[in-house]
């Protein structure tokens, strides 16, 4: 980054990332204090972002199921290396309820918002939301 790049820069915040996603076409809403959803409004996808200092994350909520609904062959499916997911990973959170979410997700680290970062933000949300479709796919069984 040069010392041009780094005037033009601005600080890392939920507020930055908001407005560089709303200036970009995306629908945006603060959910919480660094939570912003993010609605692509060509494909209907909705994505979670969190700013944990300058770690951006980024989840997709897949399904929400009985918990033993994920089986085995399931769980396989989504951690084999060639089921079309290659930039996110599935995680698991128990609902509370006996069901169980699964979400897809991804992160980058941004450096000072400059162009370099939002390059990298633009790229994750695409990558996320390719996988996305790619997980719906994977996981049609499931719901």
């Amino acid at each position: 980054m040069t010392d041009d790049n780094v005037a033009e820069a601005s600080e890392v915040s939920i507020d930055n990332v908001e407005a560089m996603l709303a200036g970009r076409g995306y629908e945006v809403s603060r959910t919480d204090n660094n939570l912003v959803k993010v609605r692509d409004t060509e494909s209907g996808i909705t994505i979670r972002t969190a700013l944990q200092g300058n770690v951006l994350f980024l989840t997709v909520p897949c399904a929400l199921v009985p918990g033993n609904a994920v089986t085995p062959d399931i769980m396989r499916k989504m951690l084999d290396a060639d089921n079309g997911i290659s930039t996110s990973g599935f995680q698991l959170y128990e609902h509370g309820d006996g069901r169980m979410a699964v979400t897809l997700n991804n992160f980058c680290k941004l450096q000072a918002m400059g162009s370099d970062d939002e390059d990298d933000i633009l790229s994750c949300l695409e990558f996320l939301m390719a996988d996305a479709v790619d997980a719906r796919d994977l996981l049609g069984d499931l719901e």
